[in-house]
């Protein structure tokens, strides 16, 4: 595979190519083929911008036909038939069955610019400069959305100040230890050093931070905390919103009602698109407050649009969960057959991963089984979580077919860490005795 013109010409910047060393070509549902025709199953559905797969016929039939007829293309915020077609769908299938009056805007297109409008309105709102955020979470590359990302690797001196920011410990970051009391502690204490914050803004599941998830119970918690202090709850359901959970929203099954919801990734049906969610009252803007030239992909509205049809009853839900569930069982029984290699399971619908509690494990996983027709990746502070991140819409088959590459990927390297280690022994063993050799010839 000839990847010279990519060295050549892209920058140093470009990351997956190096973890899938590969030209992909086309794509199907839950199947990449690249250029040479080598099919691989994906487990990273554009870490999570493919929800609904490669491709989706209704969503290819819907902008086929939009661009057959001229539709809009680029509209700004200006008002389009696309753009209407999206509001009214979403309110009907979305809002309207979960009791909740959201307003809608469009962001710029990436989730991190959701974030950026999300955290400017809620100091807008508050008139506080301070926002809340949680350890090991992630919410995007621009400067505002950095200063909420937990991972150093992503931040630097040069790239300007981090202020006005504080990090809290997530759920479970403390063992057994309710975190959610650190908060409540440290706003009630006027020598905490923590202001009065305009948010709180936290993942339900955090994807990137390793797959930890939050139970109901302390995200209710931080949700009344936030009510006690008049604080703005923002829930980023960027990568874990979209049904990844199995619900739509990764936090209905909480029972809260968070003041801001931002949503990108999945929600253009795999074109460029953001919303931020915002409840009624909250939505305090002037025109053009925040805006972006690309706020008004219409071919994402139509994609959009179409696929929200799926969430017209609970097959999706009710699918997602057995998925979820054979997802879950066959992982547990390999944390019993790889003891010292798989250290923790966790996730939640169709987003898991796999803890080896080291460093290089999971990347090598990940590598063999990309080898053998898997793409996937890793999460977590040092990269040492398997993330398995499939299409909801895969079938059984696929998930089995996906889960049997997986778990071979894991034996191979277990094997191969297992051999390397009988090897070395020895050799540490007879570099001992002819050091107590050399010892004794010394007398």
């Amino acid at each position: 595979m000839d990847l010279s013109v990519f060295d050549r010409l892209e920058s140093n910047i470009r990351g997956y190519i190096r973890s899938f060393p590969t030209v992909f070509e086309t794509a199907s549902g839950s199947w990449l083929t690249d250029t040479q025709g080598r099919r691989y199953l994906d487990f990273f559905a554009g870490a999570g911008t493919l929800n609904y797969g490669h491709n989706h016929p209704c969503v290819k039939a819907a902008l086929i036909d939009y661009l057959s007829h001229d539709g809009i293309m680029h509209g700004l915020d200006m008002g389009t038939k696309a753009k209407q077609d999206l509001l009214l769908a979403f309110d009907e299938v979305i809002l309207k069955p979960r009791d909740l009056d959201f307003k809608v805007q469009f962001t710029g297109p990436t989730g991190a610019n959701c974030v950026e409008a999300a955290i400017k309105l809620a100091r807008k709102v508050k008139q506080r400069s301070h926002i809340v955020a949680f350890t090991n979470a992630y919410h995007g590359h621009s400067l505002g959305a950095l200063a909420l990302t937990g991972n150093q690797y992503y931040h630097d001196v040069c790239y300007g100040a981090r202020s006005n920011v504080t990090h809290l410990p997530f759920d479970g970051y403390l063992g057994e230890l309710d975190t959610a009391t650190v908060l409540e502690k440290m706003l009630a204490d006027p020598s905490s050093g923590l202001p009065l914050p305009a948010a709180v803004i936290l993942e339900t599941v955090q994807g990137e931070g390793g797959i930890n998830v939050a139970s109901n119970r302390w995200l209710q918690r931080i949700e009344q905390i936030c009510r006690n202090k008049d604080i703005l709850l923002i829930v980023d359901d960027i990568q874990v919103g979209n049904g990844r959970t199995g619900t739509f929203f990764s936090f209905e099954p909480a029972g809260i009602k968070p003041d801001l919801v931002c949503l990108s990734k999945a929600i253009g049906g795999g074109l460029p698109m953001s919303l931020l969610l915002i409840q009624r009252e909250v939505d305090l803007w002037k025109p053009g407050q925040h805006t972006g030239t690309f706020r008004g992909n219409n071919l994402a509205f139509v994609a959009c649009r179409a696929l929200l049809d799926l969430w017209r009853d609970n097959q999706l839900t009710t699918h997602v969960k057995a998925l979820s569930e054979l997802v879950e069982s066959q992982l547990q029984q390999w944390k019993l057959e790889f003891p010292g290699y798989i250290t923790a399971i966790r996730g939640r619908g169709l987003v898991w991963g796999i803890d080896t509690g080291e460093i290089n494990i999971a990347t090598e996983v990940c590598k063999e089984a990309f080898e053998r027709g898997l793409v996937i990746e890793t999460s977590g502070a040092h990269d040492q979580v398997v993330k398995l991140l499939p299409p909801l819409t895969s079938d059984q088959q696929e998930i089995t077919h996906g889960l049997d590459i997986l778990h071979q990927s894991f034996g191979a390297i277990v094997n191969q860490r297992s051999r390397s280690q009988a090897v070395i022994a020895p050799l540490a063993q007879n570099a001992w005795q002819k050091s107590a050799v050399n010892s004794l010839s010394s007398f």
